[in-house]
């Protein structure tokens, strides 16, 4: 399902770049934690992409081997594809892929070299310490977000009893995140989630 042809001037790629270079300052545990905040700007707000394209784009991308910030590369990509065609495709992958790494790189790489020579600090300890909460809340809230899709949220409890089961199965034992994803592949097309 493919959105309708889009009508982008350079000022809405301008106001792309700007909103992914703010969500990169926010991406504490990755890009993936601010998904919540891009499905509300680009499927709510702009009607840039369709939720199916959302979701598609995220799937796609943390199925595929590599780093899981490929989803913002083909983000950019559904946005230019609606918006006109390949050239706009690339353009969108580039403005996306460039708005969401180069803050949160300089960043980090500055705060870990400060880290690094201060790691015995208290102060240092404790904000490792209290950025693991934030980090769970945004993966859930991310979570949440691409579970109630369909609208049914609540009526959807397979689903959620599966993405529990998956949550234990992946902290309590070593069964690989690749046969998780299968089976709930399986279940799918089975229809049984």
């Amino acid at each position: 399902m493919s959105a309708p042809q889009l009508v982008m001037d350079w000022g809405d790629w301008g106001a792309l770049f700007g909103h992914y270079l703010l969500l990169s300052l926010l991406s504490i545990g990755g890009a993936i934690s601010t998904s919540p905040e891009m499905q509300r700007y680009l499927v709510e707000d702009k009607h840039w992409l369709s939720q199916v394209q959302f979701n598609e784009s995220i799937a796609l991308a943390q199925a595929a081997p590599g780093p899981n910030v490929l989803f913002v590369a083909l983000l950019g990509w559904h946005i230019g594809m609606n918006a006109g065609g390949i050239g706009m495709a690339m353009l969108g992958m580039t403005i996306t892929m460039s708005g969401i790494l180069i803050p949160s790189t300089v960043l980090t790489y500055s705060a870990a070299q400060w880290g690094h020579r201060n790691r015995e600090l208290r102060a240092v300890r404790a904000f490792k310490l209290g950025m693991a909460p934030a980090v769970v809340a945004l993966m859930l809230s991310t979570s949440y977000i691409l579970g109630s899709a369909s609208g049914q949220a609540a009526s959807d409890w397979p689903l959620w009893l599966l993405t529990v089961a998956s949550a234990l199965l992946m902290w309590r034992t070593r069964v690989h995140i690749l046969w998780l994803l299968g089976s709930g592949a399986v279940l799918g097309w089975l229809g049984l989630v």
